[in-house]
């Protein structure tokens, strides 16, 4: 499906900004470098399961050394992979949709260096991005996730532990990995609807429309915030935020309101934000850091593929996180169905798209 995303940075502008760089003199010694997007690399999400996968490589393998530059804006993404291909990195991994014209740009200049790209295509869809199929490149592997699998167990439980009958999503950005996560969501609180014949409503996400309520970024915790208190006004007594580390904000607004629960992102929250447990109802878990961790993997031993890899239900390269703490608000038969969803997604039998 062609996207219209048009991507900030700027191809050809870019490509001119890369060098050309020695490959590495072994394939076992492997420098693994991150292009980590905007958020920080303790956003407790995205960028954070990135670098734990990266420094996870290397603590396997003495011969791995790693390294990360983080992102202001997005207007650091090609000066960034610049400056790893300066430093002489042999694997150069861009974490976010938005690096991937950057990311492209530099694959393309530099041939001896393998790239990867988190959630993008790796391709070349030209200046303004419209080209489809795009250019793809020998040293640049995608890794895509099917997030909307996980996510759409996660509409349905909600649905099921909803007191008011009314749950909510907002993204940090409108881009296809964020909203892959709100649409999903909100199919599972419509696929609740149909099997028990109730009518749960979903706040901040229209699946016809393919549009929401967002943030705007992933650092603006003030607007969060006051996105979580509306949806709380609103009657929403379970917030599914797609924003990073702006989940703290619903999280924490949800402790202090004791009004509603929230699922978080990624990673499993109760294990990255463990000071917002009491209000975490699950989490929707992306592979992010494992899939970092098994390229770098491939890199040290010599066997780096362009072969793309997609994170789903099927391989875990996406799940739904333990209920914990709250795992009593989840009657047993609420679990037992959720579980089943599971296992009807991974066999085709239910379609979470």
């Amino acid at each position: 499906m062609k996207k219209t995303i048009k991507f900030v940075a700027v191809f050809a502008a870019a490509a001119l900004a890369f060098g050309a760089a020695p490959a590495a003199t072994a394939a076992n010694a492997t420098k693994a470098c991150l292009a980590l997007d905007t958020g920080g690399v303790d956003d407790k999400s995205f960028n954070a399961s990135a670098w734990a996968g990266a420094q996870a490589a290397a603590k396997a393998d003495k011969n791995v050394t790693v390294k990360y530059l983080s992102a202001t804006t997005d207007a650091d993404y090609a000066p960034n992979i610049k400056k790893l291909v300066d430093e002489k990195c042999n694997l150069i991994i861009g974490v976010g949709f938005l690096i991937n014209s950057a990311i492209v740009a530099g694959a393309k200049a530099n041939p001896t260096v393998n790239f990867a790209i988190v959630d993008q295509d790796g391709e070349d869809h030209g200046a303004d991005g419209s080209v489809y199929p795009g250019t793809k490149f020998a040293n640049l592997k995608p890794i895509e996730f099917s997030t909307n699998e996980s996510a759409f167990q996660a509409g349905y439980v909600a649905a099921g532990v909803s007191k008011t009958a009314k749950v909510a999503t907002y993204g940090g950005l409108n881009i296809p990995p964020v909203t892959i996560f709100m649409d999903g969501f909100a199919k599972g609180v419509a696929h609740y609807n149909k099997v028990k014949g109730k009518s749960v409503t979903v706040l901040g996400w229209d699946t016809a429309k393919k549009d929401g309520t967002f943030v705007g970024g992933f650092s603006d915790s003030a607007k969060a915030l006051q996105i979580s208190k509306n949806f709380e006004q609103q009657g929403a007594d379970v917030i599914f935020p797609v924003a990073g580390g702006l989940g703290g904000a619903t999280a924490g607004n949800s402790l202090t309101s004791k009004k509603s629960v929230v699922i978080w992102v990624d990673t499993d929250g109760y294990v990255a934000a463990p000071q917002y447990k009491k209000v975490l109802l699950t989490s929707v878990v992306k592979g992010v850091g494992t899939s970092v961790q098994a390229v770098i993997k491939d890199q040290a031993a010599g066997k780096f593929s362009a072969t793309g890899y997609n994170g789903n239900l099927k391989n875990a390269g996406t799940f739904l996180a333990p209920y914990h703490d709250l795992i009593r608000m989840v009657p047993t038969k609420l679990r037992t169905e959720v579980t089943k969803l599971g296992n009807d997604i991974r066999s085709g039998k239910v379609s979470a798209k």
